[in-house]
């Protein structure tokens, strides 16, 4: 059985954490000093990583980094809540980073800066932003920034077949590193055939399902239909009990949730796909769907998914 890897945040930048502060605050001088604990009492963020370091000119001080897979609304004010608590309870300046891995599908414009203003009361705090699609993957391999390896297919001129097969090398030759490819082939699907990733490096969707990332996209997939099963469900609780009836949302939040996950996948992998066969895959029982999930990986074709959809009718 495949042991479950650690390929969140924080052993991202854990493997080189004086070289990413380096690369973050454009500090040539930086010292890392430890990671330090980030949980809170009322504040607690698996991608909030949280790094005490000093130099020369400013002495010490944290580096607060928030990892985000897409940016949404909310950050600015958890941004300004974290800050100030992290700087209340150590008791020392606060740099803080917003980190985006991937564009967010329309695109919004993302902010520099919590500001509000009620009744003439004012309140600000700047955060820097970096946008890893538009950092130039040439940076990641001449500065030897390991944490950000995983990340090549995303960033600008990392999604080409060469570079990726580059990055793997690198992951393979160092120990530390190797069991962060399933997290590159992952960001790899984003950009390359799903053939192609298959070929060049080792593609093990157990592991990934132990990543925050992959929990924060099946997280997207399922708000919708967690939504739409759970409204559904209290309207049938009116009728035969509240119990019953939440228990029969989240069951159909969550199929609707896997439904949403899988015709995304479906779209990267074999494009826009008819409504025939949406509706066909929508019909689909939770256990059709998760062995759909699956088996998407080998498909290359739509006549592949067909195929499976007919001897699982």
């Amino acid at each position: 059985m495949t042991q479950p890897a650690d390929i969140g945040g924080k052993r991202l930048i854990s493997l080189a954490p004086e070289s990413w502060a380096q690369w973050l605050t454009q500090m040539p001088d930086l010292t890392f000093r430890e990671m330090i604990n980030s949980d809170l009492q009322w504040v607690s963020r698996e991608n909030d990583i949280l790094l005490k370091v000093s130099s020369p000119d400013t002495g010490e001080f944290l580096l607060l980094n928030e990892l985000q897979l897409r940016y949404n609304g909310k950050v600015p004010r958890r941004m300004r809540a974290y800050i100030a608590l992290v700087e209340e309870k150590y008791q020392l300046p606060v740099y803080p980073v917003l980190v985006n891995i991937l564009p967010h599908a329309i695109n919004p414009r993302i902010p520099t800066r919590y500001e509000s203003n009620f009744q003439g009361i004012q309140a600000y705090q700047d955060y820097r932003v970096i946008n890893l699609w538009e950092v130039e993957v040439e940076t990641v391999f001449a500065q030897n920034l390991r944490s950000l390896y995983p990340f090549v297919p995303v960033l600008r001129g990392g999604g080409e077949e060469t570079v990726v097969r580059e990055a793997v090398r690198e992951l393979r030759e160092d120990e530390q590193l190797r069991d962060l490819e399933p997290l590159l082939s992952f960001f790899a699907s984003f950009v390359l055939e799903l053939p192609v990733v298959q070929e060049i490096m080792r593609w093990d969707m157990v592991v990934l399902r132990e990543s925050p990332w992959y929990q924060q996209i099946l997280q997207e997939g399922l708000q919708e239909g967690m939504q739409q099963g759970l409204q559904q469900g209290l309207q049938q609780g009116l009728q035969q009990g509240l119990q019953q009836g939440l228990q029969q949302g989240l069951q159909q939040g969550l199929q609707q949730g896997e439904v949403q996950l899988v015709l995304r996948q479906l779209t990267r992998r074999l494009g826009a796909l008819n409504e025939a066969q949406q509706q066909h895959i929508r019909r689909l029982s939770l256990e059709q769907l998760e062995a759909l999930a699956e088996a998407l990986l080998d498909f290359s074709t739509v006549e592949e998914l067909e195929t499976w959809l007919a001897n699982h009718a």
